[in-house]
């Protein structure tokens, strides 16, 4: 999951995924990071861990982290917050850039429309409700969708 200084979005998305698998039996190792390097080693924002709390799940052990060209050598799949985020990956990555293993989140909701997950870093607390919402529900296609290829 990568957002821009991985505080506020990738880390609702880490800790919404990983919950959602683990609560579907999948033993999943989901991750955040950020394109920018202005946040590393900080935790998330206080607002995103406020409303991942309040939603039950805990992503206050996280810290930011730089997206680095290796993570497409690590992960299986790279999903990003906007298109701003796609081409700095893309950017970042080099010869290690894998169209396959990279999409925008919420291509999983709305396909092929690449919409972008808004950025609640200037909003209030409701923002980031309504950016738990979206990617929680992506994140829960994502588990169903992995489920039914399984069977």
């Amino acid at each position: 999951m990568v957002c821009l200084g991985n505080i506020c979005r990738s880390p609702l998305a880490e800790g919404i995924l990983q919950q959602r698998a683990w609560d579907a039996g999948l033993k999943w190792s989901v991750e955040s990071a950020g394109t920018g390097s202005w946040h590393i080693g900080e935790p998330p924002h206080h607002l995103s861990t406020k409303v991942a709390k309040m939603n039950g799940v805990d992503i206050s052990k996280q810290r930011a982290r730089q997206f680095v060209k290796e993570d497409f050598q690590r992960y299986d799949f790279i999903y990003v917050m906007d298109s701003s985020n796609y081409q700095d990956v893309k950017h970042m990555s080099g010869h290690l850039f894998n169209d396959e293993k990279i999409d925008l989140l919420l291509n999983e909701l709305y396909p092929g429309e690449n919409r972008s997950v808004p950025d609640p870093w200037y909003g209030k607390e409701d923002g980031y409700h309504k950016v738990f919402e979206l990617i929680d529900a992506a994140c829960r296609k994502i588990v169903h969708k992995h489920k039914q290829e399984v069977r």
